[in-house]
């Protein structure tokens, strides 16, 4: 089992650094929040640490880097396991390293006096992501066990981009809203209270561990071509990551990446960031995400899942164990 943060992931015969260096071609959303770990990596010289070059390609949409990859102009995106699964039905070789969970929920004004969804009947619902956004579609999943209220139905969904969904909240324009998790977080700074959780929804269906939602996507072939290349990315990813976690100091050297408004908002920021960091991903994690699967499937349909009848064994990629040992955590904050 992978332990993310608890401990770090190292080689037990480390390598020298090979006088040529292999570049790592990593595409990203320009804005997206991957960028805080990908500046941490370049300030810490992690990818010098663990001996490639990491070319980073700024992308402007979640479809340009899916295009990036299957034209193979990058080797590594970040994406849903999702997607990747779909690819798998298509007889693509994507599959996923795991890096973070599924968290946020459902916001409504701080003076709502809505206890439950059903209190939403006949209001209008903000959504960002889409039709088949993955937390819009466990809602519903939630809403109809257990009260039996069909919130698709019953209430008056709208979709837009996650700015705009804040902006009409702050309006009194939508009466809840469910966005990307670094804009719950400017509501929940801004007094928006959490109507009902992500975990609550799992927890109501039955899915009791931490589900997967994003990972590092690249091709499995390129990956068994070179081993080293992708286990010291991911190395790399890891401890920055573990900088994120431990390291108050590391934030402020990213604050303006984050373009938080204020502190308030920044503190938040990075602790909701912590807390959707991926600490363990073994036998339980993938047995719900193989729940959460067949969930999302009869909600989404193939509009969400495409040809997939089930989650393919693929989809997530799994390091050699053998060539890894565990070292404690590093505590950056007592280091000079």
């Amino acid at each position: 089992m992978y332990k993310f943060f608890a401990v770090l992931l190292f080689f037990t015969s480390f390598f020298s650094v090979a006088d040529n260096v292999q570049n790592v071609r990593l595409g990203v959303l320009k804005y997206g929040t991957v960028n805080w770990e990908v500046e941490v990596i370049k300030q810490n010289k992690l990818d010098e640490k663990y001996g490639f070059n990491l070319h980073v390609l700024s992308l402007a949409s979640k479809n340009a880097s899916a295009v990036a990859l299957q034209s193979n102009a990058v080797d590594i995106i970040l994406t849903d396991w999702l997607w990747v699964n779909r690819q798998r039905f298509n007889h693509k070789s994507y599959t996923l390293f795991p890096t973070s969970i599924a968290t946020g929920g459902l916001y409504v004004p701080s003076d709502s006096k809505i206890d439950n969804v059903t209190g939403l009947r006949g209001l209008k619902i903000g959504i960002a992501g889409g039709e088949v956004d993955k937390n819009w579609l466990l809602l519903q999943a939630y809403s109809r066990k257990k009260y039996g209220f069909d919130i698709k139905q019953e209430t008056l969904p709208s979709f837009t981009s996650p700015a705009l969904l804040n902006v009409l909240m702050r309006r009194g324009e939508l009466d809840g809203g469910i966005n990307f998790w670094h804009y719950g977080t400017r509501l929940k700074t801004q007094g928006y209270k959490l109507l009902i959780t992500v975990p609550q929804m799992l927890a109501e269906l039955n899915i009791a561990n931490d589900v997967p939602l994003l990972g590092w996507v690249f091709d499995e072939n390129w990956a068994k071509q070179h081993p080293q290349l992708i286990q010291s990315f991911l190395l790399a990813s890891l401890e920055a990551k573990q900088i994120l976690y431990s390291s108050d100091e590391q934030w402020q050297q990213i604050r303006k990446l984050t373009k938080v408004e204020n502190d308030s908002v920044f503190s938040t920021l990075k602790s909701d960031y912590r807390a959707g960091l991926l600490h363990q991903f073994g036998e339980k994690e993938r047995n719900a995400t193989q729940q959460i699967f067949t969930v999302l499937a009869e909600q989404g349909g193939q509009n969400l899942v495409g040809k997939a009848t089930s989650l393919d064994m693929g989809t997530f990629w799994t390091m050699d164990e053998s060539k890894l040992t565990l070292i404690p955590a590093v505590d950056y904050e007592s280091q000079p």
